[in-house]
């Protein structure tokens, strides 16, 4: 089986389940942070948001220097954050369908002002730097929600505000 035809599956499971946490942020929260040290609800949701925009880069260029990115788009509500995140799961979808195993083996490289960070297989990059990065990223968010009484979402299995999934 082609790489891109075993991750697509693990793809949508996860994209799907990150939404579904998204979809509970509510809109006069996006300020609220639970200590002085940690992102907003907004910035984070917002970084959830913007990940999965990265995979064409790393299926496309051989690296990507942070040093060079534009700063993260703020965004002003939920939906903005959705439809941010829809279309970077598209997005994302498109280039791991389109890549081939010789693509997905290649090696790419997180740069920082010239200096290599790491360099991995791409499809190590895709597993770890964008969607681990996603889940790790999608728990932080349901403490957020669990914090702020706000039911969080069955995610693999029931999760004590939705005793079914």
């Amino acid at each position: 089986m082609p790489l891109n035809q075993a991750l697509l599956p693990e793809f949508d499971h996860e994209m799907a389940n990150t939404r579904k946490s998204l979809e509970r942020i509510p809109d006069n929260k996006f300020d609220w942070k639970p200590h002085q040290k940690s992102m907003t609800l907004g910035g984070l949701a917002g970084h959830l948001a913007t990940i999965n925009g990265w995979t064409e880069a790393v299926i496309g260029q051989d690296s990507f220097d942070v040093a060079t990115s534009p700063p993260p788009p703020k965004f002003k509500n939920r939906q903005e954050v959705l439809d941010a995140f829809d279309k970077g799961t598209a997005s994302a979808r498109k280039a791991i369908s389109a890549a081939s195993d010789e693509q997905f083996m290649k090696p790419w490289s997180l740069v920082n002002k010239g200096q290599t960070v790491f360099t991995l297989p791409r499809i190590g990059v895709v597993r770890s730097f964008i969607m681990n990065h996603i889940i790790h990223h999608r728990a932080q968010l349901g403490v957020y929600l669990r914090l702020n009484d706000i039911p969080v979402p069955s995610i693999y299995g029931p999760s004590a505000d939705e005793g079914q999934m």
